[in-house]
């Protein structure tokens, strides 16, 4: 068996937080919100019952006082660059797994200092000294440990070779970030990591498939082990030239877009993920701009793009001198280049599909439609807060994190309540609501149907119920969208969701 590999990960607490606020902690009661959601707070808030997954009314009705600010994850990004390069200067070869966390091998910096503790004492010291004595440093065997070991109360854990499991074991099942296999696990009276390693390895491979081996293999302190890189094939590689210099990092990161897919398509076909990629920035110059970025399961397109801009920021950052803004130019760009450093098995990342175990050929076959029909070609479907239908869906390109623009969770008056259409019509299609004598029925002020509806679509009417007011953004000029709902079942066995607004009829859903 190979030497477990050696990391340290430094961690800082609440980055969010302090790259909203500015400065060394304490800070005052505060939260950071998206969606409606609170996802990151202070300390300080903390002690009065806040947390995040809160909603932000539940949050407040614990601190009257919080102060909420909007999450900006691309200042996250900003503020931390700074800190890498920091540590950059004391230990080459940091790699940023996400804004307040990151990551580099343990061996080189501990040989130079003499030792794993000495190594992390200086770097401490470093960074304590630069502002940031907030930082947690921890060193174990593989990169989830040693996050788990830099999350302890003192400034460094060391977590010995070969004594991960038994580090690990204490701790509750939640640290696994997997809500759908811990979700079941607490269910089944497992509580634990220690707990969870002590079932066999087959039968929880039979149970939740390669992705909770994987999760059994990081319970127990093993995610360092299977870490032999197998060599990556040279036509994984892409490159892009641009026939002209370009300067902007939001530029050059759309550029690459369909790069980074193409990477995501070669490795679908290898049946292969990326857990380390190496990227080149080549500049007008001719110089070179190399990095290599760990993951900490596998990239995906939209994570090789974002570690093209942020290289493209840090290297802006660093001819400036001082922190820019995403969006400034700086010495252009004619080519980038993609190199997938290390691979694995596609079947040890894919999840579940629909409760059946999994299927590795689902993110192959929906990437390699991805690339075909374009970034928007797949999207996948979330729920968002609305009144009418066509609005209580997002669509939001695959490989993406879908962000609702308004809350599903908060109370919309006038909203359908369940169970709602199967079809819905986006946008509204125009249908005829008739009354025996062929007339358009039509809607007072009041609410009130000028005749009985007795057809729809060419067929009779059997049955209908309302109808509902629904007026929103009264304050609006002209006073806002507004119009009647009514439901109409015809003597097709078909149910229709149709609203009145002016004077005409639209359908907005039909019942199956």
């Amino acid at each position: 068996m190979n030497a477990p590999l050696r990391v340290l990960v430094l961690w800082f607490p609440d980055w969010p937080m302090r790259a909203a606020l500015g400065g060394a902690p304490p800070h005052p009661p505060t939260a950071l919100v998206q969606a409606n959601t609170i996802v990151a707070c202070t300390a300080s808030a903390r002690e009065h019952g806040v947390r995040t997954g809160q909603r932000r009314r539940v949050a407040q009705g614990h601190l009257s006082s919080l102060q909420v600010l909007p999450h900006d994850p691309a200042r996250d990004e900003r503020a931390f660059l700074p800190v890498l390069q920091l540590i950059e200067k004391h230990a080459p070869g940091v790699t940023l797994l996400r804004p307040g966390l990151a990551i580099l091998r343990a061996r080189g910096i501990s040989r130079y200092h003499g030792g794993e503790a000495e190594a992390a004492a200086s770097l401490a010291t470093v960074l304590g000294e630069a502002g940031f004595p907030e930082v947690r440093i921890g060193i174990a065997d593989g990169p989830f440990t040693a996050e788990i070991a830099a999350r302890g109360p003192t400034p460094w854990t060391v977590v010995p070779s070969g004594t991960a499991r038994e580090f690990l074991a204490p701790y509750p099942v939640q640290v696994l970030r997997d809500e759908q296999i811990t979700g079941l696990l607490l269910r089944l009276g497992i509580r634990t990591l220690g707990e969870f390693t002590a079932l066999a390895a087959p039968d929880v491979r039979d149970r939740f498939g390669e992705h909770g081996a994987r999760l059994h293999a990081l319970a127990a302190g093993a995610d360092s082990r299977p870490l032999t890189p197998r060599p990556p094939d040279p036509e994984l590689v892409r490159s892009v030239e641009f026939d002209s210099p370009l300067g902007g990092a939001d530029q050059i990161a759309f550029a690459v877009r369909q790069t980074a897919d193409a990477v995501m398509l070669a490795l679908g076909e290898a049946s292969v993920v990326c857990t380390e990629v190496r990227i080149d920035l080549t500049d007008d110059n001719g110089a070179v701009f190399s990095r290599s970025w760990l993951h900490p399961t596998c990239f995906d397109a939209s994570d090789l793009v974002d570690r093209v801009r942020w290289q493209l920021e840090a290297l802006a950052t660093q001819s400036a001198k001082e922190p820019i803004d995403e969006a400034r130019a700086f010495g252009g760009i004619t080519a980038v280049r993609i190199t997938p450093a290390a691979v694995d098995d596609a079947a040890h990342h894919q999840p579940g599909l629909f409760g059946s175990g999994t299927d590795e050929r689902l993110h192959h076959a929906v990437s390699r439609v991805q690339t075909m029909l374009g970034h928007q070609g797949v999207v996948t479907a979330a729920i968002s807060g609305g009144r009418w239908l066509a609005d209580r869906q997002v669509l939001t390109p695959w490989g993406e994190r879908a962000v609702p623009p308004r809350d599903p969770g908060s109370p919309w008056p006038g909203s359908l309540p369940d169970p709602l259409p199967a079809e819905v019509f986006h946008p509204p299609r125009p249908i005829g609501v008739l009354a025996a004598d062929e007339t358009t029925v039509s809607v007072d002020e009041r609410g009130t149907l000028s005749q009985d509806p007795a057809r729809i679509e060419g067929a009779s009417v059997q049955a209908w119920a309302g109808p509902w007011p629904v007026h929103e953004r009264r304050w609006a000029a002209g006073g806002g969208k507004r119009g009647h709902r009514l439901q109409i079942v015809d003597d097709q066995d078909r149910a229709w969701l149709v609203f009145h607004t002016g004077e005409r009829w639209w359908a907005e859903g039909r019942y199956r």
